[in-house]
């Protein structure tokens, strides 16, 4: 499978608080967007109840155990199980992009990780998991800062 998780993350691995993001960087937001374009992207009931619109050009795919009504072109998958035996023959990048419980669950299958690290520390209740960085390879792709703000992209790439 071809799984990379997507995130922006401060320096205590803090995601978000109260369902939203804690940054809002427009150059961040460029990345995420050419990184998922026309790709599956993996999520959480709560991360696809946060996004402001459906994102055009890519195909969802909801992991909730909750019973819900959405969209007939979004996938639900129930528990991890049905969602790997859902991606296992899907050839394209599969592109997880949250929450803190669906990171959780898909680190261990992910090949590969595009992390915004924001040199920032602020207050959150959902977290990235922590990760041993000694299991990947590591390549800063661009460093930026914006309002004085500094932060960079990083790809992981789990060894083999």
């Amino acid at each position: 499978m071809n799984i990379t998780l997507i995130a922006a993350i401060g320096l205590n691995n803090e995601l978000g608080i109260n369902n939203d993001l804690i940054w809002h960087i427009p150059e961040d937001l460029k990345f995420f967007k050419e990184n998922t374009l026309n790709k599956y992207i993996v999520m959480g009931m709560n991360t696809y109840l946060s996004l402001p619109r459906k994102l055009l050009n890519r195909k969802y795919i909801v992991l909730t155990h909750k019973e819900c009504q959405l969209d007939d072109d979004i996938v639900v998958c129930r528990n991890i199980t049905e969602l790997l035996s859902y991606i296992k023959n899907i050839d394209t990048e599969i592109m997880v992009i949250g929450g803190a419980s669906v990171y959780s669950q898909m680190i261990n299958y992910a090949d590969k990780m595009l992390l915004t690290e924001i040199d920032d520390i602020k207050k959150a209740d959902v977290y990235f998991p922590n990760f041993n960085k000694d299991e990947w390879n590591s390549s800063v792709l661009c460093e930026h800062e914006y309002n004085g703000l500094s932060y960079k992209h990083v790809k992981y790439v789990r060894k083999k």
